[in-house]
């Protein structure tokens, strides 16, 4: 039939049964029957929870996290009477130390790891902050030592370092402190304030010291710095430094008996120096021979130098502070005090570290 013939007679709507025969290959009884349909009930979405079970549940959770927030509130707890028993005992915020250090820390390696150049502007500002809380601290004893000058001059010094013949440096130095001396004395005269000549004189020299014991000694880092395969000696020079300081400081808080200078600075113990030996020396070892190429013998000299350094510098910024009647250099680096305060150490272990690179660096061509 067309499909015209279909739609005008109803009677080819009706259905017409296949024949076996027509489907040779095709076994009815084979189809499987037809799974019956699901019911009703087992159609339907699970039982919703009673309130009383959603109740359990929210009390349950409850409970979880109170006793969570209990159990990390007695943690916090135990870790600020553990922090101010060390601070009691060492005068220094143990989280605030460690967590201002890494910074720094990490600050320091990038500077020296990628482009060594970026270590310039850091020694700077680090020189420029130093003079600026030494400065600070000797006028609030008495002494008139001028801040503007002071970091002119230390700007001139630090980059000079760098960037100009050694030479160079020296006459720096001489113009950064004959410069801040006549200042003074300009200033004093122009005063006119019936200031004594032995106080003028003592402002005088004072003013040239802080040229010598920041900048200068900042700016032989640099000079350190500039020399070939120089950011990895300034890189160790400064881990010798602070690994020292960390173990005076732990070994010191751990067994720490017997004072080392009581009048200069009471907290620092034998057992601490003794804790600095051993991490001074290890990491002097570990940086000769994985980083500068030098023999294990060159790590013991480049430890034990950096250490005494270290520890005079130390000694020495606590006796400086001790005679101008302060605690710390500055507050505005929590559980460190002034960043003068970490630097006493490094500044005095330039020379060693520059002295020790010509004489044991493999780099050095005479």
């Amino acid at each position: 039939m067309t499909r015209r013939e279909a739609r005008v007679n109803p009677a080819a709507d009706a259905a017409v049964p296949l024949a076996d025969a027509a489907f040779p290959g095709f076994d009815a009884t084979s189809v499987p029957p037809r799974p019956p349909l699901p019911s009703e009930a087992a159609a339907g979405t699970a039982p919703e929870l009673s309130t009383a079970d959603h109740n359990a549940i929210r009390e349950q959770w409850r409970a979880a996290r109170d006793e969570f927030g209990t159990h990390v509130s007695h943690a916090r707890d135990q870790l600020d009477q553990a922090n101010e028993r060390i601070k009691q005992r060492t005068g220094r915020d143990l989280i605030l130390a460690i967590v201002i250090g890494l910074a720094f820390g990490g600050a320091l390696l990038a500077s020296l790891l990628f482009v060594k150049i970026l270590f310039v502007p850091f020694a700077l500002a680090a020189a420029l902050l130093g003079v600026w809380e030494l400065t600070r601290a000797l006028r609030s004893s008495g002494r008139r030592v001028d801040v503007a000058p002071q970091l002119a001059a230390a700007s001139l010094l630090v980059l000079a370092a760098y960037f100009a013949e050694l030479w160079l440096y020296w006459v720096a130095l001489f113009l950064a402190v004959a410069f801040v001396i006549v200042w003074r004395l300009i200033a004093q005269m122009a005063a006119r304030d019936g200031r004594t000549y032995g106080d003028v004189l003592a402002d005088a020299v004072i003013g040239g010291f802080v040229q010598v014991y920041v900048p200068f000694l900042a700016g032989i880092a640099l000079i350190l710095l500039d020399q070939e395969g120089g950011q990895w000696w300034v890189l160790s020079f400064i881990a010798i430094a602070v690994a020292a300081d960390t173990g005076a400081y732990a070994a010191g808080l751990a067994f720490g008996r017997h004072p080392m200078a009581p009048r200069i600075s009471p907290k620092k113990t034998w057992e601490g120096f003794g804790g600095a030996v051993v991490a001074s020396i290890g990491a002097g070892v570990l940086l000769a021979l994985y980083l500068l190429e030098l023999p294990w013998w060159g790590g013991v000299i480049l430890g034990a130098a950096v250490l005494v350094s270290a520890t005079l510098g130390d000694l020495g910024e606590s006796m400086l502070k001790r005679d101008i009647g302060i605690k710390d250099m500055s507050s505005w680096l929590p559980g460190h005090g002034g960043l003068l305060d970490r630097l006493d150490s490094i500044l005095l272990s330039t020379v060693p570290a520059l002295g020790l690179y010509f004489l044991l660096s493999p780099w050095v061509v005479l």
